[in-house]
Parts: C-alpha cells; structure tokens; sequence
C-alpha cells in the first residue's frame, strides 16, 4: 500500500508548468511555512523539557503518535486536495464542501481561533528566548511587541514574507548540527531512561508537544495563494512532515546525551548549553524559527477569515484586502485576538488550548475524508487514493487524544462547535456546491432499506405511510396536515398533485409546481415529500401512481384524499377501493372543515362510530390513537359509538368493547345503544358528534356497478357533520391493527363468539375472515352506518 501511495505521489503531475507570476510554488508557498512552523517554538524552549518529564522511550512514542495523527490527516489532505481545488481557506474550505458551510463555519471559527493563538504561542517563545539575554525582560510586554512586529512584516504580503523566512531554514539546520556536536563531544554524564521527579502526566505533556506537528495547516492555510494547490500541497507537506519526523527522532538522542533531566525540565533555552558555540548558533535559529512560525500563522488565520466571509459566516468587511493582498480587516482582528491572548499567562497554557482546536479541525478533516470515500460519492475522484480506513482510525485517534489530554476541555470544545452549528444551521443559505451529507444519506438509507427488506412486516409494525393526492395542496392544506398527524411525523408522507393532461404539454412546468409544493409545504411546518404527475385520468392516475409509489419495502401504504367537488369524482374514488385493496392499500377520504384554532379551555373530542372489528374499526381506532400522539391533540377524549338492533347485541356489543379497549392500551370511552326506531342513522349521528371535533366512519367496498347509489348515501350521511373521515382498511392486516398481545391470544379465544357477532356486513360479499385464529362472519346484530341506508 505504501509503495502505490508513493508511485502515485511521484509520479504525478510530472509535467505540470512552472509556479506561474502570481501564485505560489511547493517550495515557498507549502514546505517552507509548514517546515518551519514544525521546527519552531516547541523543539527549542519545550523539547527538553519533554523529554526532562516523561525520559527517552516516551518521548519517542509522543513524536510517534503525534506524527502518526498529523501524517494521517496529511494523507486525507492529499486526497481532498488531489479530488478538487482547494480555495482560500485551506482547513475551513476542505470541511465546508465537504460537510457543509453550516458544519464548516462550526469548525472554521474554532480553526482561525487556533491560528491566532498560534501567533501568541511563538510570540511568547520568542519573548522567552530572549530573557537568556536578558533575564529580566518582562514576557507579556514583549510578547505584545512582537506580535505587532509580526503584524507588520505580514502587511508587506504574502510573497515577501516567505521569502523572508528562506535563510531561517539554513539557521535551523546550522543550530541542530551545534546541537549534535556539542552533544556528541560534551563531558555531562547523564541516564536517558533515569526516572523523573515531576511527575507531569503523560497525556498532558502530549498536550504541550503536540503544536510543534501542527505546522501541517501553514501550508495549506495559503492554499489560495498557490500557483498549483492540488500539486504543490501533497508534495510540500509530505516532505515538511517527514522532515520534522527525522528531526524529532533524532533531537531527545541529542539532548539526553548532553544533558540530566533536571536541567531538561529546568532550563528552556538547554540547547544553548549544550551547542557548540552556545547562543551563537542556537540563538539566531531559534529567533528565526520562532519569527517565522508567528509569520506562518499571521498569514493563515486572516485568509481563514477572509474565507468564512466570502461564505456569508462573518462580517463582509472581512473580505477586503489591503494593496499588497492581504485580507486587511482579518488581519486586525487576528492581531487583536492574538494580542488579547497574550494575557492567558504562558506558554504551556496557550499550547494546551491550540492543541485542542487543532486536533478538532485534524480529526473533522479525517472524517470528510473517509465519509467521501465510504459513500461511495461517484465525484470522489482523487489523484491520491488514500484508503478510508487510515482517515477513519486517524479521526478516532484525534477525538481519543483530545479526551485523554482533558475530558473537560475536549467536552467544552465539543459544545462550542456543536452551539456554533445550531446557529450557522439556521442562518446559512443553500450553497451552488453538493456536499457529501447526501452521499452519507443516501448510503444510510441504502443500507437500511436492505436490512427492511429482510424484516417481515407484522401488525405491531404497521404505522400510516400516506399518500395524499390532491390538485392543490394550498387548496387541501388542512387535509395534508391531518395526514402528517395520522403518521405521527413519523411515517413517511407523500403528497402528489394530479395534472390531468399530457406530459408532453409546453405549459405543463413539472419542476417549478414541485418547488412551489415545497415551499407551501415548508411554510406550513409539514414534513414531506412533494411530486407533480400528469395522468389522463385521475382515478386511473391514483393507481398507477401509487404502485409505483416507494422504494423497496418502504412505500406508500395508505391514499388519502380530499371531498370531491363533483358526485362523478366521488363515484371515482370509490371505484379505486377495490384496486387498492388488491394492492394493499387502504383508502381514506377527508371531508374537512379548514382547520380551526384549538379550542382552549376544553378537551377535543374525536368520534368513532363502530361498525366491527374486523372491517375498518381497526384502522378507524389506529388512526384515532395516532392523532392523540400530536401535541396538538394530546388528551384528546376518543369516544367509540354503535348502534345495535336489539338489546342481546348491545350487551354483546358493550361486553366485546371492554374487554378489548384495555388490553390494546387506548383510551376511550364506549357508548353502545339501540337504534331509535324513529330515527335515523344519519340523524343520531349528526345529534352525537355535533361537537366533536372529528368524526371517523367506516368505508364499505361497494358491489360493482352500485358506487353511484353508495355514493349517494355517504354524501347524505356526512351532510352537516364535522370534520370526519371515511376510513377504508385495505392493508395486509384487516381486523389486526388493535388486536391483543400474544399472551392475550387465549382470552380472545374464549371471545371468539362475541366477536362473531360484532361483524358488520360492510361488504356486500358475505364470506369467512380471518383475525387470529378465529374466523368471522357478518352479522346483523351491529348497525354499520357506512353499509345502512341513512333513512
């Protein structure tokens, strides 16, 4: 794996064109900055000390690890930045086409954050270096003049800063070979394994190492200065990090042979005791180093802003840049973040803090990473394939670190970014450019939609997934709201519009009708699915389209529609019955009064008239629950009502009731009576549920040929009542919706005559139906308003 990672990495872009007039090249715009902010601040004042804490193998294994989580976030660069070009904003661009400006924004806050201290962190081991000189120079101040002076080099632009930082690299090398010799020739006696005193905890001497591996972010932070970003930020950055490697490596041999661990942990500037010539040599690379780390950083954290700007999460004038190219205002702000942190109160403590945005910003840059290359994204195309494994375990392996350096601060980090998500959620505009959250779903709902497949359905998975057909869903809002609730926001919703027409029509606008369907639908507050589909006819058109409604086994399992204008379209309607039930599918038609406010003060109520079990009083109960599960009916009072022909079949009728209300676990109350024999059904209905707030009625199956004279009756029937609902159950699970539990299965035995009688001949077609293991005819017995003439 490594040798084809590497044959791709020299292999590539071999005949690119040279640094063009106005960008950067690998050398001075990648390797340099980031070199030199490895090799900075930490290797001359905290090094030592490292290893003057923890002895030689764990310092080892510190450098290891640290350069492990940088190498493996080096490699995820490579590969984003080798998929497309990276802008400006290095780190926050990655993240934000990758995630998400919202999740960007999250990440790039907290990124400047840690650029700008950075500033503070060199600033300060400049100051400290410099009390070898003179021991009493005050730090804070000092460190206070030097970020101005830094400020000031990085006015003078980008291209005469690195330029400037060229001969520090040969300062650097000149210090670590006075270093080695002084070392290698000096007479201190000590034991590198020794134990040590301090007794600092390994985790939190990590904390203090880790922002010398960090420099990673310098290069790619002027990614919108580079001729070549997607060739100059894998070639630039491997070899600054391989380089820091080595270096490393080989310093804790240098100092633990020319030095004790006493004066490792007591002296920040030991190099110079040990180097040959002392200060002289170590000085000027360390001032260099350090300058040139606070450069690197000056220049990042400003175009992170200026980046976060251009994408509308920061003040506009953020993106202006003074004459030399420099983003102006961001660089003001970074000065005064920067000179404000000086007031934190030292080194260590501002390491520990940039170290924790850091790992933040490694660990999130992994992760996009490996998501591009789990979801199988077909854009995700880079030069240098990286395995998604290594991005994964490296993102692991940042959030682990972050937890073992302090839970506490990792948990704050945490929430900070969590908080700053929340609300760039909801302020962020809808970007021209994809991100890979939809690959991510779309993988999710793949998978899950396999793992449905092989789980069979049952009558206690069963919930409401509603197909609503209407002609203008501003028009049948209300109807559209009821079957959100039926599904409890948790059913998949669908609402479709029926053009009558011909596809092929010029004035037939599919896609701005489906917008326009959103966009009601999004003011409203409802969640669903919108599609437009242009049928010659609607009946024909409200099959059709639901067979091929869904995907997998998740599909639409009941049709909703609203009242009729017409008495042919209701005759319509009620000719899909049986096709539906063939399919699978229940019907529901909403006769709807437009939604009223709640009442206040007093407990909606919703009727049932019951017609049996066995035929839609399953449905019509489900349904009933399901609304009592919306805040907005919650407490609703469910009042189940029948008629019966004579008094055997209303205690018949009570008995079954009771017995059944409390084993299904739904609150209701029941009121069975006979029917008034100078009254008709219609007329006991519309004197019950005047007051109710929605009626649900059983839907028979009407005979072929007879929907005209059935149609005419529920028209009467529903004449003058409230809202209510004609419910049609025609799912795989007729009369088993509300059934009892398995341990109540021998107790319904027992009531299987009672249930017998509680039939209702909703079907002209009077044959044996199975719920449980009881079988069921109908019967007279109960009154079935849908089935009975209304007079």
């Amino acid at each position: 794996m490594a040798n084809a990672f590497l044959k791709q990495f020299l292999s590539r872009d071999k005949k690119s064109p040279k640094q063009s007039a106005v960008g950067l090249g690998t050398f001075l715009g990648v390797y340099t900055p980031t070199v030199l902010t490895i090799l900075g601040v930490i290797m001359y004042l905290r090094f030592g000390w490292v290893l003057g804490q923890v002895g030689l193998v764990k310092t080892l294994l510190i450098v290891l690890l640290a350069h492990a989580i940088t190498l493996a976030a080096s490699l995820s660069l490579f590969a984003i930045a080798t998929n497309a070009r990276v802008g400006v904003g290095g780190a926050y661009f990655i993240i934000s086409r990758g995630l998400g400006v919202e999740i960007g924004g999250a990440i790039g806050l907290p990124l400047f954050l840690s650029q700008a201290l950075s500033v503070t962190l060199y600033a300060y081991g400049l100051a400290e270096s410099l009390r070898f000189i003179w021991p009493d120079l005050p730090l804070q101040f000092t460190a206070f003049l030097i970020i101005l002076l830094v400020g000031a080099l990085s006015l003078k632009g980008a291209t005469f800063a690195l330029k400037a930082q060229v001969p520090v690299l040969a300062l650097i090398g000149l210090s670590i070979f006075a270093l080695g010799t002084g070392s290698l020739t000096g007479t201190v006696d000590v034991s590198t394994g020794a134990a040590v005193a301090a007794g600092v905890p390994f985790w939190a001497v990590f904390a203090v190492f880790f922002p010398a591996v960090t420099g990673i972010m310098a290069g790619l932070s002027l990614s919108g200065d580079l001729a070549e970003p997607q060739r100059s930020i894998p070639r630039g950055t491997l070899a600054a990090v391989l380089t820091g490697l080595v270096i490393y490596l080989l310093v804790p041999f240098l100092l633990g042979f020319g030095s004790d661990p006493g004066s490792l942990r007591s002296e920040p500037l030991i190099w110079a005791k040990i180097a040959v010539l002392g200060p002289w040599l170590i000085l000027p690379g360390l001032w260099g180093a350090i300058f040139s780390s606070a450069v690197g950083s000056i220049l990042g954290a400003p175009r992170t802003l200026q980046a976060l700007a251009t994408d509308r999460l920061a003040p506009k004038i953020l993106r202006r840049t003074h004459a030399s190219g420099e983003p102006l205002f961001g660089l003001a702000v970074t000065m005064i973040i920067a000179l404000g942190a000086v007031f934190l109160g030292g080194l260590n403590a501002v390491a520990t803090v940039v170290t924790m945005f850091f790992l933040t910003v490694y660990g999130v840059v992994n992760l996009v990473a490996a998501l591009e290359k789990i979801s199988g994204n077909p854009s995700w195309r880079p030069s240098i394939n990286i395995p998604w494994a290594i991005s994964l375990l490296g993102a692991l392996a940042c959030f682990a670190v972050m937890i073992l350096i302090n839970p506490w601060a990792t948990f704050i980090a945490l929430v900070v970014e969590l908080g700053l998500w929340l609300v760039l959620k909801k302020r962020v505009r809808n970007e021209r450019w994809g991100d890979l959250r939809r690959d991510i779903y779309e993988t999710i709902v793949r998978w899950g939609l396999f793992r449905l497949s092989g789980r069979p359905m049952t009558a206690r998975n069963w919930r409401p997934h509603p197909l609503v057909f209407v002609s203008d869903v501003s028009r049948r809002l209300d109807l559209v709201q009821f079957a959100a609730w039926f599904g409890e926001n948790r059913g998949v919703l669908t609402v479709c519009e029926l053009v009558e027409g011909d596809v092929m029509r010029p004035d037939i606008d599919l896609v701005t009708r489906a917008e326009e369907m959103d966009k009601v639908l999004k003011d409203a507050g409802i969640a669903a699915f919108t599609e437009v589909d242009v049928v010659l006819d609607v009946a024909r058109g409200v099959i059709s389209v639901t067979q091929a409604n869904g995907l997998g086994s998740l599909e639409a399992n009941t049709v909703m529609v609203g009242w009729p204008d017409s008495r042919q379209r209701l005759i319509a309607f009620l000719k899909t019955i049986r096709p539906l039930k063939r399919l699978n599918r229940s019907l529901v038609i909403g006769r709807l009064d437009k939604i009223a406010p709640l009442h206040e003060g007093r407990l909606l109520e919703i009727h049932i008239w019951w017609g049996g079990l066995q035929r839609n009083g399953d449905l019509q109960l489900l349904l009933a629950y399901l609304l009592t599960c919306n805040i907005e009916w919650r407490n609703a009072r469910i009042r189940i009502l029948s008629l019966a022909s004579n008094d055997l079949m209303v205690e018949r009728t009570r008995s079954f009731l009771q017995q059944l209300i409390p084993k299904i676990r739904i609150n209701a109350e029941i009121d069975v009576r006979i029917r008034e024999p100078d009254s008709s059904i219609r007329e006991v209905m519309q004197r019950e549920s005047a007051e109710a707030d929605l009626v649900l009625l059983g839907l028979a199956c009407p005979e072929e040929g007879k929907e005209p004279e059935y149609a005419e009756r529920l028209v009467e029937l529903t004449e003058g009542l409230p809202s209510c609902f004609l419910v049609h159950n025609g799912s795989l699970f007729i009369g088993e919706l509300v059934t009892p539990t398995a341990e109540d299965e021998s107790t319904e035995e027992k009531d299987e005559h009672t249930q017998n009688n509680l039939a209702s001949p909703e079907d002209s077609v009077d044959k044996p139906e199975k719920i449980g293991s009881a079988k069921l005819k109908a019967d007279e017995g109960v009154i079935s308003p849908e089935s009975s003439d209304p007079d």
